[in-house]
């Protein structure tokens, strides 16, 4: 895991609690070269990272993937399972949103939107994101608020265990 408080930490976080295992956090620094030297060498027995910090690792062979916290399989990794199919209902996936200052008129944010969403759509974009492990999944406004109160939900948990392994400190 990259880092204290990163997504990958809170991945684990949420697949221990899901899971019922415990895992040894092992804050990286250095980002995933560091954590890819450990686990390449046998120091650490697993790593959780983005897809982008492990690809050239796993296409060479280095690493064996178990599985990916997407929602279905990726399309150029069919054989690569979700950890949804072992343990159901699990998802987690970093994502990106658009913001703008509250009292944004609608109609630059409907444009903004619009040409953010046209712009995705491009087929020579999806693919060079698609290379990346990024998927596009572009929504309205009022999708993308839906959607960041939903992901709060389902981070909750996990926030709240790392909060209490701060205050036992």
């Amino acid at each position: 895991m990259t880092g204290v408080g990163r997504l990958t930490h809170l991945t684990g976080e949420l697949l221990q609690i899901r899971a019922g295992i415990k895992l040894q956090m092992v804050p990286y620094t250095g980002g995933s070269a560091q954590s890819l030297a450990d686990v390449t060498a046998g120091r650490v027995s697993l790593v959780i990272e983005g897809y982008a910090g492990l690809a050239g690792a796993y296409e060479s062979g280095q690493l064996k993937a178990l599985a990916i916290a997407s929602e279905k399989r990726l399309p150029h990794l069919p054989d690569l399972p979700t950890v949804a199919e072992t343990l159901p209902g699990f998802v987690a996936f970093g994502w990106q949103c658009i913001v703008t200052p509250v009292g944004t008129p609608d109609a630059i944010v409907r444009k903004i939107s619009d040409d953010l969403r046209a712009v995705l759509m491009k087929p020579e974009i999806k693919d060079k994101l698609a290379a990346r492990g990024a998927y596009v999944h572009p929504s309205t406004p009022a999708e993308a608020l839906a959607f960041v109160h939903s992901q709060q939900e389902v981070w909750r948990p996990a926030l709240e265990r790392v909060a209490m392994q701060f205050e036992k400190k």
